[in-house]
């Protein structure tokens, strides 16, 4: 069988990692692999969002499975060209895909389908933006309705912050063309969820759900980046929460998106927020998360490859599941000194030894390369080390350790990814 992998960061590298597991004799592709992923797939030297060079190769190699990562050849429209040759594809066309490349698509999708979500506004005019966020009360959140690799979005606590961030998309080009659309939208109170959907368009099997941390700084301050860490499973996905989220938020979406002649048979990813009312989405996202992913599928018992072909061939997932390993696993991102700002590449990496890892402890590639033989920074996130452990605890010490032996020049993380699921063991326990 072989299997080509679209992308080249942490995410398909953990994806990579599982594949090979679930499938040994398979022939793994990868478009422009980092060193980690190297070691497991055979390099395709494209670019992840040339559609048309990544079409070409596939037509000519006849894949059996193509499993789309990042959001851009999604919306560029990757999984449709390749659907065109009768080439299974994991990913959504996209038209589809919409629900992440425009925020404002998605809030629509989501007031028709009476999905939950922050109350909010959309504006392509500074003048109208201004008045509306000059009336409105703080704190705001204003968002790039485009992609925005994750850094789109600003929680802005009083109203001037949330003029200042709106004219600096609208007006002075910051995000770029994702900027010239923006949402303004109430800020909710709670605590984040992140819940993935392996979908057919029309059936959905759950993931375990996990918990991003956005922020760079610890005490989840400073600016959004792509994400610093992530764990699961998390306290608050209670059994019945779970089940509002499949009812309320994933089931009305799934069929907003076929009434809309745009039906999602990939990795619908729910970025919630856990409020007083219930859960309310904060975002809808096409793919797997990252570093969620990297999170997730250490824990994965069950074959993701054996859902993964039949929502490609166009088949269906009714009655399926994920079976998943008791314990917990944490997800310590470690990046370069400046991110989610400016930054300087090739500072060179000292990893343990592969034997020390194993897998409890395992470290995914992402912004790295290869030079003469030397392993190099080559990103703002670099690497995600996974603690996997017994429960939560053991699997943030063993993160932990693992970032710690770890070197480069100007190595920044955050020491206090899981702290909401600690905080509240703590309150529970009275301490």
């Amino acid at each position: 069988m072989k299997i080509l992998i679209v992308g080249n960061g942490g995410r398909e590298h953990a994806l990579a990692w599982k594949l090979r597991r679930d499938a040994p004799a398979a022939e793994l592709f990868a478009t422009q692999p980092n060193p980690g992923i190297a070691r497991l797939a055979t390099a395709v030297d494209l670019p992840p969002s040339d559609v048309g060079a990544v079409t070409l190769w596939a037509e000519g190699t006849r894949p059996d499975l193509t499993i789309i990562g990042p959001e851009v050849p999604l919306a560029l429209g990757l999984g449709d060209a390749l659907r065109q040759r009768g080439l299974p594809v994991f990913g959504p066309g996209a038209s589809a895909a919409r629900i992440e490349a425009s925020k404002a698509f998605a809030k629509d999708l989501m007031a028709r389908a009476c999905v939950p979500t922050a109350a909010h506004r959309t504006f392509t005019s500074w003048p109208e933006a201004q008045a509306y966020i000059s009336a409105a009360d703080a704190p705001i959140v204003v968002k790039a309705s485009g992609l925005a690799a994750g850094k789109g979005a600003i929680v802005c606590p009083s109203t001037g912050e949330a003029l200042a961030a709106a004219k600096s998309m609208l007006t002075g080009g910051a995000f770029g063309a994702a900027g010239s659309e923006i949402v303004v939208e109430e800020f909710m109170e709670g605590e984040e969820l992140s819940v993935f959907a392996l979908t057919d368009g029309h059936d959905a099997v759950l993931m375990l759900p996990s918990q991003d941390y956005k922020r760079a700084g610890e005490g989840d301050t400073g600016p959004n980046t792509g994400g610093m860490g992530s764990y699961a499973p998390v306290p608050i996905a209670t059994e019945a929460t779970v089940g509002l989220v499949r009812d309320r938020i994933i089931s009305p979406v799934l069929e907003g998106l076929r009434d809309a002649g745009a039906p999602f048979r990939g990795l619908l990813y729910a970025g919630l927020m856990i409020t007083g009312s219930g859960p309310k989405v904060v975002e809808f996202n096409c793919r797997f998360g990252d570093p969620e992913t990297q999170a997730l599928l250490p824990l994965m018992k069950s074959s993701l490859l054996d859902l993964m072909i039949p929502i490609a061939r166009d088949g269906s997932i009714s009655g399926a599941a994920c079976d998943w390993e008791d314990g917990a696993a944490l997800n310590t991102v470690l990046a370069s000194a400046g991110y989610p700002g400016s930054y300087e590449n090739g500072k060179e990496i000292t990893l343990p030894p592969r034997s020390d890892r194993q897998d409890r402890l395992l470290v995914f590639h992402a912004g790295t390369r290869d030079t003469d033989g030397r392993l190099l920074t080559n990103g703002g996130r670099v690497l995600s080390v996974v603690g996997v452990g017994g429960d939560l605890e053991e699997a943030r010490a063993r993160s932990l350790a693992g970032a710690d032996v770890i070197r480069f020049e100007g190595k920044t993380l955050r020491r206090d990814i899981g702290w909401r699921a600690f905080s509240s063991d703590a309150r529970a326990t009275g301490s």
